[in-house]
């Protein structure tokens, strides 16, 4: 039985990606709640909510996804507006974490901008956060509120399901990303091969082995994010020199910076499966596969406000 949503239940967008949070709205039966988003001249964030939240269970959909800075100041601009409204709960649906590759320091003397983020968020008035596939599990841990971590694993596991792929093999771009594509060869019952590279600066890589055996197999690189594509093509074009018969990939958030959709529609790759955490409008192309994350974040909004599991979500 699907409990019904309470009458003090609000849901609020911010610009980064209104296509997604019209999505979770319609899947709740809800609109969305009124609010000016405006600029003054020199580019300062105006907010203005414009219907009463006092008392009510707000959430704010607003990932920090390209511009960074500028979705960022506006999720903690509308965040304040909320709580001087006598908001009674706010809870920030941020479906990419940004700045969450910055979660420890490589060298002296660098900071680790995913805490600060966590900070700023606390400060501002947020008392719980909703993200899906963080960089780093451990940034959970940066914030002193419950944080709902969800996943898009079983998503795009189905998606792959449902092309009834022969002879699959899961990879994972590098060391790190291991126990995110085990999850999807566990889900898929595939075996799981890894890409080992090394990155001598920040967007660049070279592959330097693949582990496991991917000859005359369907490989399916899994990753939780895919900036400049760099990484993606080379693991690809390193799987067919070993003996790959098809490449496909998948990831959570496609920030595809610069050269990226070029690059990606230029490589092996058969398809490039991603989510819409971000805006992916007029970045289209006969190789990108969009899959909407809206009734998974929408489920999981309605259970928050009901006080039900969220963690049902994963099974």
């Amino acid at each position: 039985m699907v409990a019904a949503l309470g009458p003090d239940l609000q849901l609020f967008s911010g610009g980064a990606n209104v296509p997604l949070a019209l999505e979770v709205a319609e899947y709740l039966g809800i609109p969305l709640g009124g609010m000016e988003l405006k600029r003054f001249a020199d580019g300062e964030v105006r907010v203005m909510i414009t219907e009463s939240v006092r008392g009510h269970d707000c959430f704010v959909i607003q990932p920090t996804a390209r511009p960074v800075n500028e979705n960022l100041m506006e999720l903690l601009v509308i965040i304040d507006a909320l709580r001087r409204a006598s908001a009674r709960r706010i809870t920030a649906v941020i479906p990419y974490y940004g700045y969450a590759r910055q979660d420890r320091k490589f060298r002296g003397r660098e900071p680790i901008t995913a805490k600060l983020v966590a900070n700023l968020l606390t400060v501002a008035g947020v008392d719980r956060v909703v993200t899906m596939d963080l960089h780093a599990g451990q940034i959970q841990g940066f914030f002193d509120i419950p944080v709902d971590h969800l996943t898009a694993a079983p998503l795009l596991a189905d998606y792959f399901r449902q092309k009834q792929l022969e002879d699959v093999v899961v990879v994972s771009p590098d060391v790190g990303g291991v126990a995110r594509a085990r999850d999807l060869a566990a889900r898929l019952g595939a075996p799981l091969a890894i890409v080992d590279k090394r990155r001598p600066e920040p967007n660049v890589a070279e592959v330097m082995n693949v582990i496991g055996r991917v000859a005359g197999k369907v490989a399916i690189i899994m990753d939780d994010i895919v900036d400049t594509g760099g990484t993606l093509v080379e693991s690809a074009g390193a799987l067919v020199d070993r003996g790959a018969k098809a490449v496909y990939a998948c990831c959570t958030h496609a920030i595809l910076s610069g050269e990226a959709p070029r690059r990606i529609q230029e490589s092996v790759l058969e398809e490039l499966v991603v989510t819409n955490t971000m805006d992916q409008r007029g970045r289209m192309g006969p190789k990108l596969k969009v899959i909407s994350v809206a009734p998974l974040l929408g489920e999981a909004i309605r259970r928050i406000h009901c006080d039900l599991s969220v963690s049902e979500l994963f099974q």
